[in-house]
């Protein structure tokens, strides 16, 4: 654990390939969005319960946390489930390229919260690179194909899981300052898990619609994209600003084209491939300004 506290920047990595992963496993659910979304936030608590409530200074930090801790990351979890139920149901009606690439822009609700709400401060150097994340992403947008009511109407999906997952980066931001990242992920899944579960229950639907291979899609979601992506960007939120993370994310487009030509058959075009290289650039420019800042910061305090 150490040397990952020394290198964050590799589990900022891991957390980009779970998460980037999603898609193509989202697609191999039959079952309605809420269903998926509800059973894989549930596999995830019940994943972690044991953990959680078998260490003693977990047990001991939950059982002892502040009113506003809990509400904060309960706030945090309903953002998730949002953004969960929205992302899945726009994978329904778009391309995995233009799905991802749009909750991508999640970075632009990110920095103008963080800036807004956190009196956060944001140099010129990292708009600048954000803006050429966003352009790169853009980029890829309009490489798809796909058009008519049934592709706007996932798109929209998408915007709309864009701005949930930035309501719950900030509000992860702001109970990670003083909350383990196991206990903060806990209690934020275990507000999406019911969120999501009141949602199949209000829609009517049947919890095991889809049967076992849903519910294999549903582990799968947890382990490798709830657990190693969600999980670790949270951790990763104790070392890099909400804005830093939400960059890091813009990398998903790129890893979910690679794995939707081999396991969906969506090949990219030749503005997929320019997107790509342009948003991979920008984190990477990012990556460096805030590589650059963390020095100075350490190094103010060593000279202190």
């Amino acid at each position: 654990m150490k040397f990952l506290e020394r290198h964050p920047l590799i589990v900022a990595i891991i957390a980009t390939l779970g998460c980037g992963s999603a898609a193509v496993i989202v697609r191999q659910s039959d079952a309605p969005s809420a269903v998926t979304a509800a059973q894989r936030l549930l596999c995830a608590v019940i994943l972690l319960s044991p953990y959680v409530w078998g260490k003693k200074s977990t047990r001991t930090e939950i059982l002892s946390l502040p009113v506003k801790t809990i509400v904060f990351s309960a706030v945090s979890g309903v953002f998730l489930a949002v953004h969960f139920f929205t992302w899945f149901e726009s994978l329904r009606f778009t391309s995995v390229a233009s799905a991802t690439v749009l909750v991508a822009t999640e970075v632009i609700f990110v920095a103008v919260g963080f800036r807004v709400i956190l009196k956060g401060q944001l140099g010129i150097k990292a708009i600048i690179a954000i803006l050429i994340t966003l352009a790169g992403s853009f980029v890829i947008a309009l490489s798809d194909s796909r058009s008519g009511g049934s592709s706007l109407r996932g798109d929209m999906f998408a915007l709309v899981a864009a701005a949930a997952i930035a309501g719950n980066t900030l509000f992860g931001r702001v109970v990670r300052t003083g909350t383990s990242t196991t206990v903060y992920t806990y209690i934020a899944y275990a507000f999406c898990a019911i969120t999501l579960c009141l949602i199949t229950l209000c829609s009517g639907l049947p919890f095991f619609a889809g049967g076992w291979k849903t519910t294999a899609v549903a582990l799968a979601l947890a382990v490798v994209c709830t657990i190693l992506g969600h999980s670790a960007y949270s951790w990763c939120l104790k070392y890099f600003s909400p804005a830093f993370v939400s960059a890091t994310k813009l990398c998903q487009p790129i890893i979910a084209c690679i794995e939707a030509i081999f396991l969906l058959g969506e090949f990219p075009v030749a503005l997929q491939i320019i997107g790509g290289v342009i948003v991979l650039a920008g984190v990477v420019y990012y990556s460096f300004i805030e590589m650059r800042k963390e020095k100075k910061k350490t190094g103010s305090v060593q000279e202190a």
